[in-house]
């Protein structure tokens, strides 16, 4: 079975140096000086291969860690099996590994393992390496269950996301199925967070922009609207407003500076068809609104950027 992010393949372990004694002296003089990382007990990877890799992957590679430390079996669930199956969240990764344990065995968190009590019948879960990981669906509803209105939202809409490469991770109607079918604690949670949700949203911070309009009382907008450009090729907008005539777009960075997004490209060059693009969609909108991450952080920013170029809402400027 596939899983998302692969371990890497440069991990040293002190359990497995062929027989070698460990220099701890050199060791510690390495990991002091930057060139080898620690990301679990016993385990390292040279700073380089750590630096490339994102911080969904990073998780994900703690998970491999810990699955190939433990004695028994895992249930590797919540935060972990995100990493695994490739839903991104909102905000940093936690530094323990999710699984979940019988809620009658009295199992308690500790060092990297995070342990969730809870009743295991009835939860969906896929072999893994000799271990169990709760599956794309459970995930998500466990997520949406367990956590603020906007991580579960993204963590829905990752689960949801249309566009991913091999197509989406979980369906509409079974998310919501099972999302209002969730008993007791982070039921009326879990249940707004899947309506809530759209297999549209094409990032993390698409899905916060989106929270985060909602909350301020603008109107729902219209997710990868398709416009026709000058030269006949096709624009799909992150955000369209269809009766005000208004594209609101997120502007990150990773555009102009990931590897795989430039294609060859200079950001220079990358950055010019951009700012074509959005002059050719200027000329058929009344109004066109971007932004970066800092109007996410600051909430009014955000507030002031769609309130300047004319989008209404229902609510006044949030507090500072």
């Amino acid at each position: 079975m596939w899983m998302h992010a692969p371990p890497l393949t440069t991990v040293f372990r002190r359990r497995e140096n062929d027989g070698e004694p460990v220099n701890d002296r050199r060791l510690r003089a390495r990991v002091a000086q930057g060139d080898i990382v620690r990301i679990a007990p016993g385990s390292f990877v040279t700073r380089s291969d750590w630096d490339g890799l994102t911080p969904m992957a990073k998780h994900a590679q703690r998970v491999w860690e810990a699955s190939a430390r433990a004695r028994s079996q895992l249930i590797v669930s919540h935060h972990a099996a995100a990493a695994l199956h490739g839903i991104d969240r909102f905000g940093p990764w936690p530094t323990e590994v999710d699984v979940s344990t019988e809620l009658a065995s009295g199992g308690r968190s500790s060092g990297s393992i995070r342990r969730h009590g809870r009743r295991l019948d009835g939860v969906e879960t896929l072999p893994w390496l000799g271990h169990l990981v709760t599956t794309p669906l459970q995930t998500a509803i466990d997520l949406i269950a367990s956590t603020r209105f906007l991580e579960g939202v993204v963590a829905a809409d990752q689960a949801l996301w249309a566009r991913r490469p091999g197509g989406p991770l979980v369906e509409a109607s079974a998310l919501i199925d099972g999302a209002h079918s969730v008993v007791g604690r982070g039921s009326a949670r879990a249940a707004r967070a899947a309506d809530f949700a759209t297999s549209l949203a094409d990032s993390v911070r698409e899905s916060q922009s989106r929270v985060l309009m909602s909350v301020m009382g603008f109107p729902p907008p219209t997710l990868q609207a398709r416009f026709t450009l000058s030269d006949g090729s096709d624009a799909f907008t992150d955000f369209f407003w269809r009766e005000h005539r208004h594209i609101g777009e997120f502007d990150g960075a990773g555009k102009y500076r990931d590897p795989a997004l430039l294609r060859g490209r200079t950001p220079e060059q990358v950055l010019l068809l951009e700012k074509d693009r959005e002059d050719d969609l200027r000329r058929q909108v009344a109004a066109f609104s971007r932004w970066r991450m800092p109007a996410l952080r600051s909430p009014r920013a955000l507030y002031d950027i769609l309130r300047g170029a004319g989008l209404p809402t229902s609510r006044p400027r949030p507090a500072r």
